[in-house]
């Protein structure tokens, strides 16, 4: 059994015209090729998941939330941006003194 010879093609497509007729045949063809790229599509994304689950694995992610220091000084700032600078200061060097403790 070798490969598939130009007869058995012409044989082939001579059944798929007489089963589908001429004017089905772009549709079919449209059809076809919008799922082979969408196929294609799938298969890309798929495979730059599993490259990114590699790297992932690879090379930990670096943490971007903030230490607790800063977040604390934040949020007094925040609170107290009437007050003046050094009372807002003061009492964030409290806070940070009883969240040391």
């Amino acid at each position: 059994m070798g490969p598939i010879g130009f007869q058995e093609m012409i044989l082939i497509a001579l059944v798929i015209l007489l089963l589908f007729g001429a004017k089905k045949l772009p549709e079919l063809a449209r059809g076809i090729g919008k799922s082979m790229g969408e196929f294609k599509k799938a298969k890309e994304d798929f495979e730059d998941e599993i490259k990114r689950g590699t790297d992932e694995g690879t090379n930990p992610p670096k943490s971007t939330t903030p230490a607790p220091s800063q977040t604390v000084a934040q949020s007094n700032d925040d609170e107290h941006s009437e007050e003046s600078g050094d009372e807002a200061k003061a009492e964030a060097e409290e806070k940070k003194a009883e969240t040391a403790v």
